[in-house]
């Protein structure tokens, strides 16, 4: 009888530690151009909670979605746009509760730190010529927010014919920070938080806001991932530490 006891204790401890350590991680498939502020406010989190895990998948917002879509075991996302977001909730694949916009952020022109480009007015256009037979660094217009914020922009600033033959597309909008960090294109288009980030590379212009619609970054929990944890996760998001994590990396907040 005694031994029956302590196998069932033992039973009961192990399957109490599984579930401690199932809760205590959490996946978050996130947009590539949060992934400083993202690793800091984990790490921020982390400190008030050392149990916490908190994994991370950086990609662009539509790959990330579609890894969703097709099974991907994340717990929240968070989109560079609102369109991702949408997707993925229209087909009942968030807690709809749980939906809100976390940040916002600009587009910007940016070259490498030792060009001796500056402050371009981009509205006006003469720094296509700049182009030559080099490229323009953007992601992906087809897939990628950053990309197809990009062309909204440039095709309300009647710049796009100039510029569309000479895209180079990356598959997010960190490829395309990473090849004007190398010099490899001599501009690129980027989000401001993205060209602060870089000490290889430099602002030189910022494109009109109402060039393009409002960049904003929706988070939402996944079907099926709502508990204390991813709860008490996403309201960390919301505090006056992450906020300021946020606004520090150069992302607007409410």
């Amino acid at each position: 009888m005694f031994k029956s006891k302590l196998i069932v204790a033992s039973l009961v401890s192990a399957c109490f530690a599984l579930s401690l350590s199932v809760q205590a991680k959490i996946t978050m498939f996130a947009a590539a151009s949060m992934t400083n502020a993202l690793n800091e406010i984990a790490q921020d989190y982390k400190k008030m909670k050392p149990e916490q895990e908190i994994i991370f998948s950086f990609a662009s917002s539509s790959t990330l979605a579609k890894q969703i879509e097709q099974g991907a075991p994340a717990d929240i996302f968070i989109s560079a746009n609102t369109k991702w977001l949408k997707h993925l909730s229209e087909k009942g694949l968030t807690i709809k509760a749980t939906e809100k916009v976390l940040a916002g952020n600009e587009l910007v022109l940016i070259a490498p730190e030792k060009s001796s480009l500056k402050d371009i007015n981009v509205a006006k256009g003469e720094w296509t010529a700049e182009l030559k037979d080099s490229f323009l660094s953007v992601g992906d217009p087809d897939h990628v927010p950053a990309g197809q914020y990009a062309k909204e922009a440039l095709t309300n600033l009647k710049l796009w014919d100039k510029v569309e033959s000479k895209l180079a597309r990356g598959k997010d909008v960190r490829a395309a920070l990473a090849l004007v960090e190398r010099a490899e294109t001599p501009l690129g288009i980027v989000y401001s938080t993205d060209g602060k980030v870089s000490k290889n590379v430099k602002i030189i212009g910022i494109f009109p806001a109402g060039s393009y619609k409002a960049v904003e970054y929706p988070v939402a929990i996944l079907k099926d991932r709502d508990n204390a944890e991813t709860r008490a996760f996403l309201n960390y998001l919301d505090s006056a530490q992450a906020k300021n994590v946020l606004v520090n990396y150069g992302f607007s907040v409410k």
